[in-house]
Formats: C-alpha cells, structure tokens, sequence
C-alpha cells in the first residue's frame, strides 16, 4: 500500500510540469501583445493653391545716385533725408559765379565773330561782283573767299562755346528726374565736389522689388505673372500682394537655387526698403489635396512613411509627398481623404501592432493650411 501511494505520488510530480507549462505559456503570449498609446488624426481633404516658400528682402524700385556734373561748391541743399521728391524739384545748387562770367564771355566772343562774319559777306559780295567784271585778279577774290570761310568756322566755334558754356551753368543746379524719396543727402553746404561726386541718393519706393531664391528642384513651377504673397513682422498678419516681374536665367553655383524678382504695389508708402519679407509664391489655381500634419510623418533615408489605423490595429503605409503648407503636407499617393493617421507616438509601431486610440485635440481652423483655404475659397 505504502509503494502504490509513493508510486502515485512520484507520477503526479511529473505530471505537474506538464500541466503548469500551458499556463505559463499563455501567460507569456498575453504580455507580448501589448497596447501601443498614440494619437490619431483624420487625413483631409482641403482646396489649396499650390505655393512655394521662401524668404526675401525689399528693395526700392529704382535708386538714383545723383551726382555733381562739374567741379564746384555747394551753394544750397534743398533737401533731407525722406524729403518727398517731384519730377524737376530742385535738389541742390553750386556756387555758379565762374560759369555765369563764362557765359558771358562766351556770348561776347560771339557777337564778335558774328560781327566780323558779316563784314567779311560785305566784302567777298563786292569781290565777287568785280570778279565777274574781271576787275580783281584770281588772287584776290580766292583770299576773301578764305577769309569768309574762316569767319564762318569762328561763328561755328564761338556757337559752341557758348553752347557749353550754358551747359554748364545750367549744370550748378541739380533737379530730379523723377518722382521719388531722397534716400541719402551726402553734401552740405560749403562742400567742394568734382565732377562725379554723389550729392544725393534717390529711391522710388512704389513699387517696391522683391528678391527671393527658389530651390533648384521648384524652378520648373516658376514664370513671370505668378501671385507672391509677402508678409513682414512690422505688419504681423497682413498680406501685401505682388506678381513676379523677372525669373532670373541661370542659377546661383553655391546654393543651386534661382532668384526670382517681384513687384509689390506700395501706394500707402506703409513698407520700407531692406524689411525681411516672407514670400509665398502661388504655382497653380485652387485645388483638392489630400493633406496630413508633418509629424505623421517617419523618413527613412528616400522611403517616407506613415501609420494608419484599421480598427485597433496599425497598418504601415508608404507615401508620396506634394508640397508643404504649413504644418501640413500634401500626400500625392498612398492614402486617401478620411483615413485615420497616427500623429504621434508612431516611433513605437510595428505593422499590426494594437493601438489605443486618442483623437488629436489641435485648433485646426488656426494652421496655416486651414487659413489658406479660408483665404482662397
């Protein structure tokens, strides 16, 4: 009796290990699948027009550096730095003392050779009707016709003369050629300047030029006519509208981009030359994109991807890329509007992993891409 139960007992503590390995087992597989916590947002789908981003600097439309023309000194400036300009206003004069005298030497010497022109067609005019009459040999009627000719030349000369030297006295007086600003006064009164010297620095500041470089791989979207929509931090949430005036024809070497060039209308003089400027450059019409927030995203040298959950699974998803809007960013393949994204917390996914799901609680209406559409409906 003693042997059966010490036989039973020695059976049963080999079949313990049998037993108890199962549960063990299903223990374990219970605590490999564990719940991945992310947060989940919808892919929609919003009407944008497609745009490029850069950044620029405004310049005045023209800047004219006006100079002195002839050696002399300032007499009077008759401007400041942002006078407001009129074509022909009076900018600047030199003392004009040396260049009136000139004149009216010029003018005398003149009316000398003027004078000395006409006695000699009094003479050659008898000359000549006595030559016809054979009453004066050759000789002489060949010497007063020189003489005539000289007297001419010096008229011709003494025109010139003058000519220059009103030239010249008109020239102590500095006008603008155009309406305009004065950028810069560089000469004060009592100044010697040569020829050449800067006087004063002119700009038009309406419109004024926007200069901005775009990526080599966008150039192909880029032509003259195109919308810019620029914005500066002096006017936080205004747009200032231009159009893109020159498209540049090579590329910059070091950086592989093209400089483009807008106009952007200034008639309330409210921007300024040399503000930074955000640019967005519009490349198409209004239309339907699929878009989802940047951090979706998961780069893995060229493969992009994202996650998308089907019930409470996650389900890996490549992807193709359009443009950026904001903080969002178009996908041109490999997902369609209305499927569900993980926005964050996808760094722990696998395909099929399981999911508790939180639905994104972002203000949609304030991203830029939603404010775009807003703008452009």
């Amino acid at each position: 009796m003693n042997r059966r139960t010490l036989s039973l007992a020695r059976l049963w503590l080999l079949l313990i290990p049998v037993l108890i390995l199962p549960v063990f087992g299903c223990k374990k597989k219970v605590v490999e699948e564990k719940v991945v916590n992310v947060v989940t947002q919808a892919a929609e789908s919003r009407r944008l027009r497609p745009f490029i981003e850069s950044t620029g600097t405004l310049n005045p439309n023209e800047e004219i550096i006006m100079g002195a023309e002839i050696d002399g000194i300032v007499k009077s400036v008759k401007v400041d730095e942002g006078t407001i300009i009129k074509k022909g206003m009076l900018l600047a004069t030199l003392d004009d003392t040396e260049y009136v005298h000139e004149a009216i030497r010029a003018k005398a010497a003149l009316k000398q050779t003027e004078a000395s022109l006409a006695n000699t067609k009094m003479e050659f005019s008898r000359k000549d009707a006595l030559f016809k009459e054979q009453l004066v040999t050759r000789q002489q009627y060949d010497d007063v016709f020189t003489r005539l000719t000289l007297a001419e030349s010096e008229v011709d000369r003494a025109r010139a003369a003058l000519v220059i030297a009103n030239q010249k006295l008109a020239k102590t007086r500095l006008y603008a050629p155009t309406a305009s600003r004065v950028k810069e006064k560089k000469v004060a009164v009592g100044d010697f300047v040569k020829n050449g010297t800067p006087m004063v620095i002119l700009i038009q500041p309406d419109p004024l030029k926007l200069r901005f470089s775009v990526p080599e791989r966008d150039i192909g979207k880029i032509k003259v006519g195109q919308d810019v929509n620029v914005r500066v931090d002096a006017y936080a949430g205004r747009d200032f509208i231009g159009k893109v005036s020159i498209v540049f024809p090579s590329l910059e070497e070091k950086t592989r981009s093209l400089t483009v060039e807008a106009l952007i209308p200034n008639t309330q003089d409210e921007l300024k030359p040399g503000l930074f400027a955000k640019v967005l450059l519009y490349t198409g019409d209004l239309q339907d994109m699929v878009v989802v927030p940047v951090t979706a995203l998961l780069y893995e040298g060229e493969k992009i991807r994202l996650f998308v959950i089907e019930g409470n699974t996650a389900k890996e998803r490549p992807v193709k890329l359009g443009n950026k809007y904001g903080e969002f960013m178009e996908i041109t393949q490999g997902l369609k509007a209305g499927e569900i994204v993980v926005v964050a917390g996808q760094q722990s996914l696998s395909e099929g992993a399981k999911v508790a799901a939180q639905k994104s609680q972002q203000n949609e209406n304030n991203t830029p891409a939603a404010k775009d559409n807003r703008e452009h409906k």
